[in-house]
Parts: C-alpha cells; sequence; structure tokens
C-alpha cells in the first residue's frame, strides 16, 4: 500500500494554496465532439511554470523543516519539474540545484536559471543524470526532490484532480500521461474509486513527448496497480493530432506530453469506453519550445 492516502492530498492542496494557481476547468463541444465525449479539461497548462509540476515541488519545499530548506533543494530532471522546483525553492528563499541532460530544451533549462536554479549539464543518460546528482548533493548537501518518487510530491500532484472533483460533479473517467507516474499516482489517490486512464507514448526513448522519456518507479508502478489504470499506449501520429486538434479548437498552446492524455482518450472512446461519459483530463503543461517550431 502506499503511504500516501487522499488525506494527504487534502493536506498539500492546503499547504500549496497560497503559492499556486488555482487553474481553470475548460469547456470545448469541438473537443467533445472530436474526443467522442463530454470533457472537462483541468487546465495545468496555465499553472505557474506551465506545468502540474509546480504543485509537487511546493508542497515537498514548503514541507521540509527550516534545518532541511536551509540546505537548498536538488534533482536531475529534462525540464518542467526542473523549473518547478527552481521557482519552488525561490519562493521559500532557498537554493536550487538542478542536474539536466545535454538534450534538454533550451527553452526549459533557460526557465530553470530565469528562476534562480544552478544547471549542471549532464550526457544524455540516466546514470549520467544520476551521477551527476549524487555529485552535487556531496557538494551542497542539499535534499534532493525526486521529480516523482517522492510521497510529498505525489500528493501535490494529485491537488490537480482533487480541484476538479470539487469543480464538476459527476466526472466519470479522469485521464493523464504517464512518464514516471508521480501525476497518475496522485489522481488515482485524489478520485478513487474513480477509473483513471494513463496514456503512454509508444517509443519512450525518442517520443516528442519530452516530459514522458522515464518509466514509473517502484513507488508509482505499485500505486497504479492498486488502482487498476487502465493504460493506452498512443504513436506520434496521434500525438501529434491531439495537439493540433487541441491547438487549433481550443486555441490553448499545450505540449506533446500533455496532448498524450487527449490522444489516450480519443483512442478510448473509438473502442467504445467512454460512451456517455463525462471525462476529466489532466492538461499536464504548455512548455512549448517555440524556436524548435518550423514558423
Amino acid at each position: 500500500m502506499s503511504g500516501v492516502d487522499r488525506g494527504a492530498v487534502q493536506e498539500a492542496a492546503v499547504r500549496i494554496a497560497p503559492f499556486v494557481h488555482r487553474t481553470p476547468v475548460l469547456r470545448s463541444h469541438s473537443l467533445d465532439e472530436w474526443i467522442g465525449a463530454e470533457v472537462f479539461v483541468k487546465a495545468e497548462h496555465l499553472q505557474r511554470v506551465g506545468a502540474f509540476k509546480y504543485r509537487g515541488a511546493t508542497n515537498a519545499v514548503q514541507s521540509l523543516r527550516e534545518s532541511e530548506a536551509r540546505r537548498g533543494v536538488a534533482a536531475h530532471s529534462s525540464g518542467n519539474h526542473a523549473a518547478a522546483l527552481a521557482l519552488a525553492a525561490a519562493t521559500r528563499g532557498v537554493p536550487a540545484y538542478v542536474v539536466m541532460p545535454a538534450n534538454a530544451s533550451a527553452a526549459k533549462r533557460a526557465a530553470v536559471e530565469r528562476y534562480g536554479g544552478e544547471v549542471t549539464t549532464c550526457d544524455n543518460t540516466l546514470d549520467a543524470r544520476r551521477a551527476a546528482l549524487a555529485d552535487v548533493l556531496g557538494r551542497t548537501g542539499a535534499i534532493e526532490i525526486h521529480p516523482f518518487d517522492d510521497e510529498r510530491v505525489i500528493a501535490g500532484a494529485g491537488t490537480a484532480a482533487l480541484e476538479l472533483t470539487q469543480e464538476v460533479a459527476d466526472v466519470d473517467v479522469f485521464v493523464t500521461p504517464i512518464g514516471g507516474g508521480g501525476l497518475c499516482s496522485g489522481t488515482c489517490i485524489a478520485v478513487a474509486p474513480a477509473r483513471v486512464i494513463g496514456g503512454l507514448p509508444r517509443d519512450r526513448v525518442s517520443t516528442r513527448a519530452d516530459g514522458l522519456r522515464t518509466g514509473v518507479s517502484g513507488r508509482t508502478g505499485a500505486i497504479l496497480r492498486e488502482h487498476g489504470v487502465d493504460q493506452i499506449i498512443v504513436d506520434e501520429p496521434e500525438i501529434v493530432a491531439a495537439m493540433r486538434v487541441v491547438w487549433e479548437r481550443t486555441k490553448q498552446l499545450i505540449e506533446p506530453s500533455a496532448a498524450v492524455a487527449f490522444a489516450a482518450a480519443r483512442a478510448a472512446a473509438l473502442h467504445g469506453e467512454l460512451d456517455g461519459a463525462r471525462v476529466g483530463v489532466i492538461c499536464s503543461g504548455g512548455n512549448v519550445d517555440l524556436d524548435a517550431l518550423s514558423w
């Protein structure tokens, strides 16, 4: 059993309320038609740092004792958690040390530095990231805040779905993307016993959904199994199509990782799994590298 329960999510919601945006729930009849269900979009792309990650990072940083916080916080991350941790640390007035792979988005690295985080660059492998973080922790004495394998981060992530349930009655199915599994785990805990679907890219190594290029941890994997999450794999053309539909029909700028949830919802509907359902989609982020677009 997970050490995170609904009470922990509710406590996190109170703890982070002074620091995070209570993001809106968006509706689009055109999006309903494309997906094939009544869809309620929790707009975490409008969260501070442009992603739900700020919730978990803030809960973790604000949970630290003063003696711990003074040492600073650290993590390895390819993007959104890095920026979220940097801003959460700056808000509490403590240092943040972030290890980022060389292939991380330039826009996301710039965001970390803008929020005052110290960036260490490493090779594009998980082993290199872990080794570089170990060096940083040894040098600084900082507290590690893992991007998803941390109960405080999971509880914070779950507050997005908790807010959705408070604003929209009788949501039947919740859909999130799955990378490390923190968002999906927190969602499961917040909305249990409601059904949860997790969308995954087929090729995690090279997917354009760069926030989902990792796998679940033992902790998050156990939570997903415990709650019986339905995992739907989507291909790159489906991710691109979903992102384009959301951009065109709702005029909302979402990133590929967020588009995976919309693609998974559409795939479930096409298989007759959402007939008559009210579907809550956690739109995880909107940090698109605009310089990478072919203008």
